[in-house]
């Protein structure tokens, strides 16, 4: 075997000299493994439509759909096995997808909070039909005008609130939420 000159080292590329080594401890995989067991439970959670939309390969697809059939401690395997299952993959595309989900569920409660919110206007004030109007020109005035008097005979006479529950379904079918 050939003798290395002595000057080897100083040929040698610095950046593997000062390589380091990032050790990581058992309690940080465990949570790691269990933020991703969580996650797992979450996709678990959501509809066939909203799985649509989330990026899964089909390993992972079929593991989370054959989990919505089990029930009890089959389905807790189950979750562990799509835990495992994240682990070997980059969770972070599914969970911004999750997190787009979720905000355009909240943004969808925002928007009927303020219908909730309108059709109680209309119910104290007639100012606030010239509101709704404004809002949304292609309104039935005559329409509007009956419902919110049938709501206020209704409540008058102490009957269900059918005309209440049709204003806030017409307010829907005006914004566009249905």
């Amino acid at each position: 075997m050939a003798k290395q000159p002595e000057d080897w080292l100083d040929n040698y590329p610095a950046e593997e000299e000062e390589e380091e080594i990032i050790w990581v401890s058992k309690s940080e995989i465990k949570r790691d493994a269990e933020e991703l067991k969580k996650l797992g439970a979450e996709l678990v959670e959501l509809s066939k439509s909203e799985l649509e939309r989330i990026p899964l390969d089909e390993d992972l697809l079929a593991a989370i759909e054959l989990a919505q059939r089990i029930k009890r401690e089959g389905r807790r395997r189950q979750l562990q096995l799509i835990g495992k299952l994240l682990r070997a993959r980059d969770p972070e595309p599914i969970t911004i997808a999750l997190d787009k989900l979720k905000n355009r569920h909240n943004q969808q409660i925002v928007i009927l909070h303020k219908l909730e919110e309108l059709r109680d206007k209309l119910l104290e004030s007639d100012n606030a039909l010239e509101e709704v109007v404004t809002l949304y020109p292609h309104t039935d005035r005559q329409q509007l005008r009956t419902l919110v008097r049938n709501a206020k005979k209704e409540k008058a006479a102490n009957k269900p609130p059918k005309s209440y529950r049709q204003i806030f379904q017409y307010l829907k079918e005006l914004s566009g939420t249905v």
